[in-house]
């Protein structure tokens, strides 16, 4: 796959709608929740093609609609200091999961990828509200970090368990917003470079992504706009049970 029109021709005319409307969803998602495009777009394209192939599509889209989410907020500093050892070892697990597990397109990767989404959903939809302490806060961040990693490596799903403990950490909007940004620039750019080693992220693959970035950032002014009409907290509902149904459906069809 030299230029991402090969990548297209192989997928398909019916593929290629799926990748654009999987785009488009899951930036819309993302502009009304502020998370949720590599959860939506793992899980949508999960359902007709492999895992390593779906990872390597949204990794253009995830860079660049993360790092927009981080760039604004005006505590990228002193987030850094408190999260670097979270984020250092969202980049060892990856490697280390990348080593052991890796995407080999097995039927256990997609029940993987069901099963990681389907958590999410759970915990959203019923994982009461917690606070991390302090003290508590040293140990669990990196901890987190390493099994955030572990899983991204065999998913491309890197929500688990790193969105809930920075939802515990007493952050007020703006920080949250950019911390989820961080830890989501970190798994994205631990998994290009996994998927590079594997093999799976090559040219093609690099521009076929930078095409789904067009339907993304579309799918976040969407979302944007969206939000100023609807309930957040309503649409929040929505998006995690559909996550759980679609969850159940990978873990269960394998």
């Amino acid at each position: 796959m030299t230029t991402f029109l090969t990548f297209y021709q192989n997928l398909g005319p019916a593929l290629t709608l799926l990748v654009i409307g999987t785009f488009l969803l899951a930036g819309t998602v993302k502009g009304v929740i502020g998370l949720g495009l590599p959860t939506v777009a793992m899980g949508m394209l999960g359902l007709a093609m492999l895992p390593a192939q779906a990872a390597a599509l949204l990794i253009i889209p995830s860079t660049v609609t993360n790092l927009w989410q981080l760039a604004f907020g005006g505590h990228l500093s002193a987030l850094l200091k408190r999260l670097w050892p979270m984020l250092l070892l969202i980049v060892i697990g990856t490697g280390l999961g990348t080593l052991w597990l890796g995407m080999d397109g097995g039927h256990w990767v997609v029940r993987a990828l069901g099963g990681a989404l389907l958590l999410y959903a759970l915990s959203g939809l019923f994982l009461p509200t917690f606070k991390v302490k302090p003290r508590t806060e040293r140990w669990l961040g990196p901890l987190c970090g390493l099994v955030t990693g572990l899983i991204t490596s065999a998913t491309g799903v890197f929500v688990i368990p790193a969105v809930p403990y920075l939802q515990a950490l007493g952050l007020n909007r703006d920080q949250l917003v950019q911390a989820l940004g961080l830890a989501f620039t970190a798994s994205t750019l631990a998994l290009a470079a996994a998927l590079t080693w594997r093999g799976s992220l090559g040219g093609g693959e690099v521009s076929a992504s930078l095409l789904a970035l067009v339907p993304a950032l579309l799918g976040m002014w969407l979302g944007q706009v969206v939000r100023q009409r609807i309930s957040a907290v309503l649409f929040k509902r929505v998006f995690f049970i559909g996550m759980a149904l679609l969850g159940s459906h990978l873990l269960v069809g394998g």
